[in-house]
């Protein structure tokens, strides 16, 4: 007889293997006295395994990683599934409610971790949810976007000199791989420090819910569940591993209009004009040149820039520049079959 799989304890509450339990699990308190709570969700599986948080929206503004979280519980057999998922597609809610990046005190939550219980409402929050959510887990994937008026492509950042991070990243299977240090008080940092390890999604742009970026954000988290032996293995393809050695930001050396020439994902090469910057009266114009061949994974959206902006974000790779570029256009295509019905009519109407 198989041994049974004993329950989960989360939050005060006892889960039963094979059971669904949604929790509101307070983390802060504004000063209306009214409680700053975190929706919880934890699918505690048939079978023994890992437990693997997933998490969004840590910038309260960043809402693929919302709708890949949903997904992704909408699609999981708890009979089947090996281990337990801790799912939370909100974990800024102060953020998300006013559509911000930031905490009522302008501070970044991704810079407060580990936190502090007698800290700020920043610092009590990260203290709050890193202590009964974060270190529950023994993986997480932490799903991001780019900042407001800039757009990612779809990518893995990593600390790759964590051979378990660095198994999770690949087995993600996104077209670029980036080897990214850790920042102090950052999720990753404060949860590699208790050998948890962390891989972080980012795609898309703020405020913004972006289809390629959603589907790839599913078909990733399940290949990582897969590799971690929480659901059935399926046969897959051979891809390369694109991991970046190095990544630049272009900036702009003019103030004025911004008109790009080349789109995320595309392979630039060295001397290339990849865009051009008039003033408004177009009586001047400057070209922006990439410094070398890459492929774009970050850009600005916003038309409007002045000296010293970021516009670009170019990735440099091992493997040739074409090899990337296609892998990237194949791997958004089979995003899209990881799509929802209601996602994929809304590209089309």
């Amino acid at each position: 007889m198989a041994k049974k799989t004993p329950p989960f304890e989360f939050a005060g509450l006892t889960i039963e293997a094979g059971k669904h339990v949604n929790c509101e699990l307070e983390i802060a308190r504004l000063y209306t006295h009214s409680p700053l709570s975190v929706s919880v969700d934890v699918l505690h599986g048939k079978h023994p395994g890992p437990v693997l948080l997933i998490n969004a929206a840590i910038h309260g503004d960043e809402l693929n990683g919302i709708e890949v979280v949903r997904q992704v519980i909408d699609k999981i057999d708890l009979n089947k599934l090996h281990g337990t998922i801790i799912a939370v597609p909100v974990v800024n809610v102060f953020g998300f409610i006013h559509k911000s990046r930031y905490l009522p005190d302008r501070r970044d939550l991704n810079r407060c971790f580990p936190g502090s219980e007698r800290g700020s409402i920043a610092g009590r929050m990260a203290y709050q949810y890193f202590n009964q959510v974060v270190r529950r887990a023994t993986h997480v994937v932490d799903l991001h976007t780019a900042a407001i008026y800039r757009t990612n492509l779809l990518q893995i950042r990593a600390n790759l000199d964590n051979p378990l991070a660095k198994e999770m990243a690949m087995a993600f299977g996104s077209p670029v791989v980036v080897d990214a240090s850790l920042r102090d008080g950052s999720l990753r940092a404060a949860a590699e420090a208790f050998n948890i390890p962390v891989i972080t999604f980012e795609a898309g742009e703020a405020l913004r819910l972006d289809p390629h970026a959603v589907g790839s954000g599913v078909q990733g988290v399940l290949k990582v569940m897969r590799h971690l032996d929480m659901l059935r293995t399926s046969r897959s393809k051979k891809v390369i591993e694109p991991m970046a050695k190095a990544t630049r930001w272009i900036r702009a050396d003019y103030d004025g209009l911004l008109r790009s020439h080349v789109a995320l994902g595309e392979k630039v090469s060295k001397d290339q004009v990849i865009a051009t910057v008039s003033d408004p009266a177009g009586s001047s114009e400057v070209s922006v040149i990439a410094p070398q061949g890459g492929i774009v994974i970050g850009q600005q959206t916003l038309p409007l820039v002045n000296e010293g902006d970021a516009i670009f974000h170019i990735a440099f790779f091992e493997e040739p520049d074409g090899l990337v570029e296609e892998q990237v256009e194949n791997y958004l295509g089979e995003a899209i079959e990881e799509l929802d019905d209601d996602l994929k009519w809304g590209m089309t109407n």
